[in-house]
């Protein structure tokens, strides 16, 4: 299918943003002018097997459509000239200026969006023991467009970076201090999507922003975080996105004896990494599914043993969060579970009645901004996140420092 994107105006270069995972990459294009309007979108799924592209304009009409026979390190090359191709040739633009990446993480350096250079490429590519399920994939697309694009800035953004605020005691494990000195600590993740929440509050309840918010950001992946007066100071995930709650096939947070126990049943590192990451959670309890709309829709026992243990770690998580913020005076909930599954919201909430908070359901059942009901002690919002155009603020933010 050829591209026809509508032009939206004027003259300007355009920045792509690339989130590269093991089995997808997806991409945005924003024009680079004050208000950076969108101009396409799009995923190519199935990077391993058989990779397929697909994209939509502003307007969310498919504007492209491709596949490729096999997955390998020549289809990728194969995708990401393909998305550039489409980048390159949008009407009423300059092509692309720049390029914006999300990366898992930063580990204890790297707390703010950087220009990439070779010597960061190299630094980066010493944390992939810190991350190595993630982070080789959001490399790769760097290292390429290093190699065959020198004209375009490259700008990274770290997931784990909204996350440095936090306190000492929030960061740290009981472990030997030489354990921590060499990096092991909580790093926590989902930063940019916060930083996307905490900036939209600041902006449209500037009162509520102020004061003590947790942030539900539930995906696939979840997580939680305590915001004080827009800051990070506490979150559930670690050193790894592992910890925390559980997920749609993660574990979350867990026993470290369970993995002393599974090792002395014979399983190795690298199935013990499956298990955790790709046969747990929501999966994993269920035995069905690990998408959250299967479980809902499903009437197997299972189905709602997964969905009562998912609201409910959820709640916990809440509570320490609480702990954390000294009370609370705002909940909300975000991503592709925490704004379209009322069901989930209501449930979370029903746990966390003890705070004070009330639903309208009404409100709840239609995905409403404010679903909380008059008298709830707790502000309760649906919130949509938009990590892409965090990450595309942060690269033009940086191209014009560099400019001026």
């Amino acid at each position: 299918m050829t591209a026809v994107i509508k032009d939206k105006g004027g003259q300007h270069g355009l920045i792509l943003v690339l989130n590269a995972g093991s089995s997808s990459l997806k991409f945005a294009l924003y024009s680079r002018s004050s208000r950076l309007p969108m101009v396409l979108r799009g995923e190519v799924a199935d990077l391993d097997t058989t990779p397929g592209l697909i994209a939509f304009d502003a307007d969310g009409r498919q504007v492209a459509g491709q596949r490729w026979p096999t997955g390998d390190a020549t289809s990728f090359a194969q995708v990401l000239d393909a998305v550039l191709a489409l980048s390159d040739n949008v009407p009423g633009h300059q092509g692309l200026c720049a390029v914006g990446h999300r990366i898992v993480h930063g580990g204890p350096d790297h707390i703010a969006p950087a220009r990439m250079t070779p010597a960061l490429l190299a630094a980066l590519d010493d944390l992939v023991p810190l991350a190595p399920l993630h982070l080789p994939h959001n490399l790769r697309p760097i290292a390429m467009l290093t190699a065959t694009r020198t004209e375009l800035t490259q700008v990274v953004c770290f997931d784990t970076a909204f996350h440095h605020t936090m306190p000492e005691a929030a960061r740290s494990f009981a472990l030997p201090r030489r354990i921590s000195q060499a990096g092991v600590r909580r790093y926590g993740f989902h930063g940019l999507s916060y930083e996307y929440i905490a900036g939209y509050l600041a902006t449209e309840l500037p009162d509520l922003a102020r004061g003590r918010v947790i942030v539900a950001h539930l995906g696939a992946g979840a997580s939680l975080c305590a915001l004080k007066n827009g800051i990070s100071i506490a979150t559930t995930m670690g050193l790894s996105v592992l910890d925390g709650l559980m997920m749609a096939t993660r574990s979350g947070s867990l026993d470290p004896g369970v993995i002393l126990y599974l090792m002395r049943q014979g399983h190795s590192t690298t199935d013990i990494e499956d298990i955790l990451y790709h046969q747990s959670g929501l999966l994993g309890v269920s035995g069905l599914s690990g998408d959250i709309r299967d479980l809902l829709a499903s009437e197997d026992p299972h189905a709602r043993e997964a969905i009562d243990l998912f609201t409910y770690r959820i709640a916990i998580e809440v509570g320490a969060m609480t702990s954390a913020l000294g009370g609370v005076d705002g909940l909300v909930f975000t991503a592709g579970i925490g704004q379209h599954a009322p069901a989930i919201r209501a449930g979370v909430c029903a746990r966390l009645a003890w705070l004070g908070i009330r639903l309208d359901a009404q409100a709840n059942d239609r995905n409403a901004f404010g679903i909380s009901a008059s008298g709830s002690l707790v502000d309760v919002h649906v919130i949509a996140t938009n990590e892409e155009r965090m990450i595309a603020r942060h690269v033009q933010t940086l191209t014009e420092n560099a400019n001026g």
